[in-house]
């Protein structure tokens, strides 16, 4: 009995700690681990969440790697039950969405790091290749994100003619393409060179720029613009 008892003020004194330590300090100074450990004292009580935290990142590696994790994966561990993975999936999905906040209605041309955070976030962990389209105005100002395709990324699955219809119907003056590798490394294949030739002299022919083609990857990220291809 004295034995629980000293476990259970064990924990709670470690908790109390670990969330004033955050007050304090912010994340900087944590590690992958104790970041974790910090969120599941929020969804689990009355135990000890740092074997758990830590089983996490050796199962999906990294922090990232564990909010990029699909819901019924991380279920598969031992101790995350429904609450813990929606909540854990819930933390990416809110920074996608601050992120995105940020992007909207200002000039990302000549300050392009919150869409290059943005689309990072957002695209870089995914399993499966996505191509999206960033609708702009006359001021360089994001009105739209849309995903356009999902799978394969090729000349035949992307269709400039809808690209056009979407721009249109945004009444968009420039756009930025972004597709994300999901091998990780970002460099482009000869098929994104095509893809990019073929629809930026269609949108350019319909007096639509094309200011950019970003492809998202683990490793970082390539941008066309930045390499002087468009």
């Amino acid at each position: 009995m004295q034995s629980q008892k000293s476990e259970h003020h064990h924990y709670q004194g470690h908790r109390k700690r670990i969330r004033e330590r955050f007050l304090k300090t912010g994340l900087a100074p944590f590690h992958d681990y104790e970041v974790l450990e910090l969120v599941l004292t929020f969804v689990i009580a009355r135990k000890d969440v740092k074997p758990l935290a830590k089983e996490l990142i050796g199962r999906f590696k990294t922090f990232q790697g564990v909010l990029d994790a699909p819901f019924n994966e991380l279920k598969t561990v031992q101790g995350i039950g429904e609450q813990c993975a929606i909540l854990i999936n819930l933390f990416k999905e809110c920074s996608i969405f601050y992120l995105k906040g940020k992007i909207y209605h200002k000039d990302i041309i000549s300050s392009p790091e919150a869409l290059i955070n943005y689309c990072k976030t957002s695209m870089a962990g995914l399993g499966n290749e996505q191509f999206r389209v960033i609708y702009l105005n006359a001021k360089n100002e994001v009105i739209a994100d849309e995903l356009l395709q999902e799978g394969t990324v090729d000349q035949s699955a992307v269709y400039p003619r809808k690209i056009i219809e979407h721009a249109l119907k945004h009444r968009a003056s420039a756009l930025i393409f972004v597709h994300n590798h999901p091998s990780g490394s970002p460099e482009p294949s000869i098929h994104d060179k095509n893809l990019t030739n073929l629809l930026t002299q269609v949108s350019e022919n319909m007096g639509i720029k094309v200011h950019d083609h970003l492809i998202i990857g683990k490793q970082g990220y390539f941008s066309f613009r930045e390499a002087g291809c468009i």
